[in-house]
């Protein structure tokens, strides 16, 4: 990961743990959002907290499964 993406990917993961009050290292990794027993509520709520923090949209088409897709998207759209 380049220092860019590392950044970006720990704070996001900073983020969804704390809003969700889950432990970072459960949330790093391939592991899905799902499979961290969140639902469809609780995903809407850590894409809805990133768009604020981040000043973007991200679109309903986005697919968001895990940690990483959120940042692929920050990442696509240049987010700094």
């Amino acid at each position: 990961m380049t220092e860019y993406r590392t950044t970006l990917y720990n704070e996001v993961l900073k983020l969804v743990s704390k809003l969700k009050a889950i432990d970072p290292v459960k949330l790093s990794g391939p592991k899905g959002l799902w499979e961290n027993g969140m639902d469809i509520v609780d995903v809407v709520d850590i894409i809805l907290a990133v768009e604020k923090k981040y000043d973007v949209v991200i679109p309903d088409e986005v697919p968001v499964y895990t940690i990483d897709d959120l940042v692929n998207y920050l990442q696509l759209k240049a987010v700094r």
